[in-house]
């Protein structure tokens, strides 16, 4: 699972008022190469809690992200470079991802978050 999938997934679980960001628990990452592709990454980076998404690649091991960001940033090649490798590049390969309101785990096996809510949660 990327990162970039990370920063848009919530625990949907009934009942529960704030279900983002969902913490990583970490078994294994993987990294894999993919080519830099600027203009996807400023279309996205408007759409980015980019704190959350700075907070999830330390806790992969990925410390080299500013703490802050601003849209100008997206000329450096730098920065494009550091934030093309924490959004799509770090795969949370096995782990799992926490509801941060009930502690709720959903597994992820083979790079595959399992979302799936059980009977009495939905």
């Amino acid at each position: 699972m990327r990162l970039l999938t990370h920063n848009m997934l919530a625990s949907n679980i009934k009942g529960v008022a704030n279900g983002f960001p969902l913490k990583i628990e970490v078994g294994q990452v993987v990294e894999k190469h993919v080519d830099l592709n600027p203009e996807f990454l400023k279309n996205m980076f408007a759409k980015l809690d980019y704190k959350v998404l700075v907070e999830a690649s330390k806790t992969m091991g990925y410390a080299d992200l500013p703490e802050q960001a601003e849209p100008s940033m997206l000329e450096s090649e730098d920065f494009l470079r550091k934030l093309n490798h924490a959004l799509l590049e770090l795969h949370l390969e096995e782990g799992a991802l926490v509801c941060p309101e009930t502690g709720r785990k959903f597994p992820v096996n083979k790079g595959i978050p399992n979302m799936l809510l059980h009977e009495d949660e939905v």
